[in-house]
């Protein structure tokens, strides 16, 4: 069997362990009992459960990682009955590997010190070099330098023996980094100059881009910016060249979420050139570094989305994906479904189903696109130059673009003639303060003050250092780690003499998950005949057979009297994933049937109750109407963005249960070429954070469904704020005549006015991704 790969860290240092890995270690007695106990038998048990575990490891995500310690947990014991040393050392350096990817380190050295006298008593110095390497990354990773280069020191001499050239590169690489930590910087450049050409030497593309970024390291923390620059460059071009070639989206994202780092350097390296040499364009290289670093998957899914490429896939592939997504939807129903007092060993059960047919449908992904016969010839776009990102904007626009660091974050100005750069406090700073500002807004209690605060505060560190550039101007904010999450419509105008004065005030807002975002979705749009039909509509499913609208019940559609504003505001929330059932939102109906009122009859389809369902969403006709507006619940999976999706009935006329949640991957099928799609609904606008794409959710899907705008959600709204909201922002934007954008300013800005709504919680969940125009 190959180990080679078990030497390499996966670097997923961002990825937890969770209580379901811990669940899965603790079923596998069940599991081995039931395993043949005659030797060959056991033999081809053993073999095959090691196989798909390291299958399962190459892949590399968090899911398929906790898949794989399942199966070498159940490999180990048939070795260890085998009395197979070789092997069993093997699957427990398997399983130290997976608990040091998944940032469990003392349960990587328990495994990795159960491998190494083993390797030692068989004789298996390769097998000894690996371990003593891997031993060394987890003490350095504890902090422990001075062990780490014991056993780095002690793997060496043995790479060396064996022949493997490889690993030598790879233990001397790790020397470096040791004795970079430790201050001797000229050792670390000594041991890195010796790797970089064996890595090159074998063709190792990934050692060789880790070892020019760490020579750059060094050679900025010696004063030789230029050296520096010059090698993480070349560090950065190998990513991408190696990111591209990576065929799957999964794997390509967690690729570049482990070399994010390396593009924060980069950009802090030349932002600190730009204060050296502030004319250089120094700072017009870094927002381009900045495009470089973000939501990179997304604009390549959105060419594919241009470029049609499912047309022509094999439809029997098709058809595996139909069945692999109902397969997901009935479990992750029945999942949901699960009563909260029912057994922790069910609910494990289904999830770890979930988790296979998850890992099914990835791969069944990546072999869609790649046999599409447009896939070939598909070529991915670059992304945005400074003077290309100001060809995008209007002299009435600013865009705003943030990133945020471990020492130092940036805010770049961007107009259509001008950059100027700011140097911003560390990300950690930062996010506290952002972090303070959303709670004040969610948390119903909050005090007007209490909120105020926190607004004026965060403005302070994000808005105040460029008040004199944004004027009455429109502001498109490209945000960063935690600042995806807050409304910036609510901050503090900086300029303000108020208590406090929302941004929105003065400005319209919108935002983009990049900046090179709008430029494909404007190539995609312009060639694009506009849709007959104003708005379908949909609102008010049937969630539940309790629902008075099932057979045999009552029929009462009215709204009950209005509720205290602090007990309604979180009535369109599922409050949490697994709770059970649903509520009727009963507002979504008012909201609807006051937008059809803008709207022409013959211009306008809507389906309520027991029509507001799946089949409903997902007919092609919908293509025909220019705005798309879902009024239910919405729900953001946080663990496996693609179950995240929206609440449709559940129930049929005849109380029978249906297929009623449309989850991102359904999304991702959909042709919506709609000019907009409101979501009125929970947390619409959140997802998974994801170094080096941001948040993926719900954004991305209609995005690459067609639509080049979306309103959405940061938090539960309640239901008769957004009601009335959603109300205005139609009259705006039909009778009034404004664009979207400037239609829900002025639906906030009316809300924000009236007593009844002042408070931020009630009017600034909804935020405008996309196009402006």
């Amino acid at each position: 069997m190959n180990y080679k790969i078990l030497f390499l860290p996966l670097l997923l240092s961002s990825l937890l362990l969770s209580d379901a890995v811990r669940a899965t270690s603790k079923t596998q007695d069940l599991q081995i009992a039931q395993q043949p106990t005659q030797p060959d038998a056991t033999r081809a048990a053993a073999e095959q459960a090691y196989n798909e575990a390291f299958e399962l490891y190459k892949q590399g995500t968090a899911e398929s990682l906790r898949q794989a310690l399942a199966k070498w947990q159940i490999a180990l014991p048939l070795w260890q009955k085998l009395g197979d040393k070789s092997n069993e050392a093997l699957t427990l350096l398997g399983i130290g590997g997976v608990y040091y990817a998944l940032g469990d380190n003392q349960q990587a050295l328990t495994y990795y010190n159960q491998a190494l006298p083993i390797y030692r008593q068989v004789g298996d110095k390769d097998g000894e070099a690996i371990t003593l390497n891997n031993l060394g990354l987890v003490y350095n990773d504890l902090g422990d330098k001075q062990q780490a280069l014991t056993y780095y020191n002690q793997a060496l001499p043995l790479r060396r023996q064996v022949g493997d050239k490889g690993g030598e590169a790879t233990t001397l690489t790790n020397l470096g980094r040791v004795y970079s930590d430790l201050g001797d910087k000229q050792q670390a450049l000594t041991y890195f100059n010796q790797a970089l050409p064996i890595y090159r030497q074998v063709g190792d593309k990934g050692g060789e881009a880790t070892t020019l970024s760490n020579i750059a390291s060094v050679e900025r923390s010696k004063g030789n910016l230029e050296t520096a620059l010059a090698q993480i460059e070349a560090s950065i071009k190998i990513v991408e060249e190696l990111r591209i070639n990576i065929k799957s989206q999964d794997l390509r994202t967690s690729y570049f979420a482990t070399v994010q780092n390396r593009y924060q350097f980069y950009i802090d390296l030349l932002m600190q050139l730009h204060k050296q040499s502030p004319t250089k364009g120094y700072a017009a290289q870094a927002i381009h570094i900045s495009e470089r670093s973000r939501a990179r998957v997304l604009l390549e899914l959105l060419t594919e989305a241009n470029a049609k490429i499912r047309k022509g896939v094999d439809p029997k592939l098709l058809e595996q994906e139909q069945s692999l997504q109902e397969q997901i939807d009935a479990k992750d129903k029945l999942r949901r479904d699960l009563d909260k007092a029912a057994p922790a060993t069910a609910v494990q059960k289904l999830e770890q189903e979930i988790a296979n047919l998850l890992s099914q449908y990835k791969q069944l992904q990546t072999q869609i696109r790649t046999t599409s016969p447009k896939y070939a010839a598909l070529k991915y776009p670059e992304p945005l130059k400074l003077a290309q990102i100001q060809q995008q904007l209007d002299a009435n626009t600013v865009l705003l673009q943030y990133s945020l660091g471990k020492e130092h974050s940036y805010l770049w100005v961007v107009t259509p003639n001008s950059l100027d750069s700011h140097e911003l406090p560390p990300q950690a700073q930062i996010e506290k303060a952002t972090n303070d500002f959303r709670q004040s807004i969610v948390r119903v209690a909050a005090s007007g003050k209490e909120q105020a605060a926190t607004a004026k505060q965060l403005s302070q560190i994000i808005l105040t250092p460029v008040a004199n550039k944004l004027a009455n101007k429109r502001l498109v904010i490209v945000a960063d780690g935690a600042l995806q999450n807050i409304p910036f419509a609510a901050l503090t105008e900086p300029t303000a003499q108020e208590s406090y004065q929302p941004l929105l005030v003065n400005h319209e807002i919108v935002n983009l998950p990049s900046a090179s975002t709008i430029a494909i979705l404007r190539q995609e749009t312009q060639k694009r005949p506009k849709a007959p039909k104003a708005i379908a509509i949909l609102a008010d499913p049937v969630y539940s057979t309790d629902d008075s609208r099932v057979t045999g019940k009552p029929e009462n559609n009215s709204l009950t009297p209005d509720l205290d504003l602090q007990r309604s505001a979180l009535s369109r929330s599922a409050r949490n994933l697994n709770r059970n059932g649903w509520d009727r939102l009963n507002g979504t109906r008012q909201e609807a049937q006051a937008i059809l009122k803008l709207s022409s009859p013959k211009d306008s389809l809507s389906a309520f109750d027991f029509d507001a369902n799946y089949d409903w969403v997902t007919n092609s006709k919908l293509s025909q109407y220019r705005v798309i507006h879902l009024a239910t619940h919405g729900f953001a999976d946080d663990v496996n963005p693609e179950l995240s999706g929206i609440v449709l009935s559940l129930i049929d006329k005849q109380g029978k249960p249906q297929r009623g949640y449309l989850r991102l991957n359904d999304i991702f099928n959909l042709d919506f070429p709609a000019d907009l799609i409101v979501l009125s609904a929970c947390q619409t606008g959140q997802g998974k954070e994801v170094q080096g794409e941001g948040l993926v959710g719900l954004t991305r899907g209609l995005m690459y469904a067609g639509s080049p705008r979306l309103v959405l959600s940061l938090w539960n709204v309640d239901d008769q704020g957004t009601k009335e909201l959603m109300s205005e922002f139609y009259r705006q934007m039909w009778q009034e005549g404004k664009s979207p954008v400037a239609a829900l300013r002025a639906a906030q800005l009316s809300l924000w006015q009236n007593p009844n709504w002042r408070k931020p919680l009630y009017w600034a969940a909804f935020t405008l991704q996309g196009e402006w125009r």
